[in-house]
C-alpha cells in the first residue's frame, strides 16, 4: 500500500475540462460565489428588515378587519349595553381665588354620568354634601388653574374624585361639563 505511487489529483489539473454551462471555469465560479456571498443577507439584516414589515402587515390586517367588519357586529357579540343615566346638577356660580382687586367668577353646569339608576338613587340623599364639596373646591381655584384643556381635564378629574368619595361604594363614571364660563 505504501509502495503504490500516488496519483496526482486531476480536478485541479483538469481546469479546462471543468467548464460550466455558461462557459466559465472554476475560477469564474469563485467570482460568482463571491458575488452571491455579498448578496446574501445575514440573520441580523433579515431581522432588521422583517420586523418593520411584520408590523406593517399587522397594522394593515387590523385596519382591514375593522374596515370590512360589519358595523354592529362588535356590539352584537358583547350583548346589549345598558344605557347610561345622567344627573344634572344645579348651576353653580362661585368667585375664584384671586390676589387682584378685580373679582373673577366661574359659572359651571355639570352632569354626572352613572352606569345605572342605583348610583343616582344613592346620590340623591347626599347631594347637599356633594354640592358643598364642589363649591369649596371651586372657590380655591384661580383662573390660571382653568386655562387650557389640561386645566379643564384636571377640574373634571378632581370633581369626579370628590363625588366618588362621597357615594362610595357606588361610582359615577364621568363628570360632563355642560357650560363653563370664567369672567
Amino acid at each position: 500500500m505504501a509502495d503504490e505511487p500516488e496519483e496526482p489529483e486531476t480536478e485541479e489539473n483538469d481546469a479546462p475540462e471543468a467548464e460550466s454551462e455558461g462557459g466559465e471555469t472554476e475560477g469564474g465560479e469563485e467570482k460568482q460565489d463571491a458575488k452571491k456571498s455579498k448578496l446574501r443577507l445575514s440573520p441580523k439584516k433579515i431581522a432588521i428588515l422583517a420586523v418593520p414589515l411584520l408590523l406593517l402587515l399587522g397594522v394593515g390586517v387590523y385596519f382591514a378587519y375593522g374596515y370590512f367588519m360589519p358595523a354592529g357586529s362588535a356590539v352584537a357579540e358583547a350583548g346589549p349595553q345598558k344605557p347610561k343615566v345622567y344627573y344634572n346638577l344645579p348651576e353653580m356660580v362661585v368667585n375664584l381665588s384671586s390676589r387682584e382687586k378685580r373679582a373673577q367668577y366661574l359659572k359651571l353646569k355639570v352632569s354626572l354620568e352613572a352606569p345605572d339608576q342605583k348610583v343616582l338613587d344613592a346620590l340623591n340623599p347626599i347631594m347637599p354634601r356633594v354640592m358643598d364639596m364642589f363649591q369649596l373646591y371651586l372657590r380655591e381655584l384661580r383662573s390660571s388653574d382653568l386655562e387650557g384643556s389640561a386645566g379643564i381635564y384636571r377640574l373634571k378629574e378632581e370633581l369626579l374624585r370628590r363625588v366618588n368619595l362621597e357615594i362610595h361604594p357606588h361610582r359615577v363614571s364621568r363628570v360632563l361639563f355642560n357650560e363653563i364660563i370664567v369672567q
